[in-house]
């Protein structure tokens, strides 16, 4: 029997969230080893890439989250079987993971400089980005990213525009995906409401 063991954050969110779900979703026990920041911060220089998530596959490191979320989510069924619909998937989380590297870099700046960054942040990168999420889901049919059905892509979304929503990062409105893509809140709602995805909070 494989052995797994998934090391992040210990929050409900980011890059690792995605993972623990599909996990779930896929009935298979693995190891959630969750992280403060503090503890983090302690073995930062011996983790690869200095960065988190990492799933230890029976002893052995692997990092990335989106090749992590793809492999996971393949062992869920989460994941399109059809070629251009797997090109869907993956251009949906290539461009979450994208957002990320515009959104972490602002992090850590305080006061007025905090704030301009984030200004500038939502006029810019935030907007395009989440103009085009809205598109990306638009062509797959509003519901879904790809196949017609929830996969990985959906859930590495859903994660984020909750995180977008919810009011955490300051100077970032919080009705701004509503404005931009309000197809994107809906499918907040629906991948929340999925009955697999609700199980995993219900079991937290």
């Amino acid at each position: 029997m494989t052995n797994y063991k998934l090391t992040y954050f210990d929050f409900d969110g980011g890059r690792g969230e995605p993972i623990r779900i599909a996990f779930h979703i896929a009935g298979i026990d693995f190891e959630d080893n969750r992280l403060s920041f503090r503890e983090f911060g302690e073995m930062r220089g011996s983790i690869r890439f200095s960065s988190l998530p990492i799933l230890e596959i029976d002893g052995v490191a692997v990092s990335q989250s989106n090749a992590l979320s793809r492999f996971v989510g393949k062992m869920a069924g989460l994941y399109p079987e059809d070629g251009l619909q797997a090109l869907y998937c993956d251009e949906a989380m290539g461009a979450l993971e994208d957002l990320n590297h515009y959104i972490v870099p602002t992090f850590g700046l305080e006061g007025e400089e905090l704030k301009a960054a984030r200004e500038k942040l939502t006029d810019g990168w935030l907007s395009v980005y989440v103009r085009g999420l809205g598109q990306l889901l638009d062509r797959g049919g509003n519901d879904y990213f790809a196949d017609k059905r929830l996969t990985i892509a959906d859930l590495k979304a859903f994660v984020q525009i909750r995180w977008l929503c919810s009011g955490a990062l300051d100077h970032v409105p919080a009705d701004l995906v509503e404005r931009l893509a309000p197809n994107l809140v809906q499918h907040q709602d629906r991948v929340g409401n999925d009955p697999q995805v609700a199980a995993y909070y219900a079991s937290r």
